[in-house]
């Protein structure tokens, strides 16, 4: 009994993790290339209801997808038109940009609010991976987008320190002034990487309103864009450790579902807030040791590039 729902609560910490994982890995795009985003918040919530609306009208699933990533998109556009070419204070961009995108979603999504879905992600359980013992239950019986992760997290870890172009990105933001002498189009980068992080923010939204909780609920991602950006600093701009950190907050909120059902006698408030008790908690000892080691951190992050 103890085994079964100790892999129970570890199934749903992947697709719990899911959602913060796309978004994570969407600031942690932007914010190689030296651009912070802090409006991935308002990103995931365009996301969620562009890719609601799309699937209620249209009856595709693939459809909704697509809507929310070009929504995210769109969002990822405007923010790095504000703060590349405008040189608008990033920090400030992305707080208008949450702001902008939470009254947007809470408008647009008012005639779908307790609106179903003819079709949502079901589980597609990968024949002979699924049947492992223990491992096939947690990674292997989910929807297709949870796969999508298993394939976008290697890939852009590939990217990143593999490939030129990857190269290229995290010269622009380590320096962007030496990446600019050396040819590289620190502009034109930092645009194509603002526009990707948006959509893969899109994409998380996206996973929220289809197939983690299909349904369209005002300010349902729950401040999970601002837990994306935490746990960009704790993976240190890592792909892989940003997983791990998405599936640690999304294990938390498993448990703390399953002991609310449970009827463990413990607060409900108080067992919503343990997952982001717990990234603050993470935070802190991140910190702590990078004030002990050299900070990871792109050094031109936040920082305005003017061509001289």
């Amino acid at each position: 009994m103890a085994d079964s729902m100790f892999v129970s609560i570890l199934s749903a910490a992947v697709s719990s993790g899911t959602p913060v994982l796309y978004a994570a890995l969407g600031e942690l795009v932007c914010e190689r290339s030296g651009v912070l985003n802090l409006g991935v918040e308002g990103m995931m919530l365009v996301g969620a209801v562009s890719g609601f609306l799309t699937a209620v009208r249209t009856g595709s699933l693939a459809a909704g997808v697509l809507a929310a990533i070009i929504a995210g998109g769109c969002m990822g556009l405007i923010h790095a038109f504000m703060t590349i070419t405008l040189r608008v204070n990033q920090v400030v961009s992305g707080l208008a940009l949450t702001l902008f995108g939470t009254g947007l979603s809470g408008y647009l999504g008012k005639s779908v609010i307790g609106v179903p879905l003819s079709a949502t992600f079901h589980q597609v359980p990968i024949p002979g991976l699924s049947s492992i013992p223990v491992i096939g239950t947690v990674l292997f019986k989910h929807d297709l987008l949870v796969y999508l992760t298993y394939i976008v997290v290697p890939f852009l870890w590939f990217y990143l320190y593999r490939t030129r172009p990857g190269l290229h990105l995290r010269s622009v933001g380590e320096s962007p002034e030496t990446a600019d002498a050396l040819g590289v189009n620190v502009f034109s980068i930092r645009y194509a990487s603002a526009v990707a992080g948006g959509m893969l923010a899109g994409l998380g939204g996206a996973y929220l309103s289809l197939a983690y909780a299909p349904s369209w609920l005002e300010n349902m991602t729950a401040g999970r864009g601002w837990i994306a950006v935490a746990l960009v600093i704790f993976a240190v701009w890592d792909p892989f450790r940003a997983m791990l950190g998405a599936y640690l907050f999304g294990g938390i909120d498993a448990l703390g579902f399953r002991m609310q059902v449970m009827g463990s006698g413990v607060s409900s408030f108080f067992l919503k807030m343990m997952p982001y008790v717990f990234t603050i908690v993470v935070l802190i000892i991140v910190t702590a040791t990078a004030a002990r080691r050299s900070s990871r951190a792109p050094e031109a992050l936040g920082t305005p590039y003017e061509r001289e």
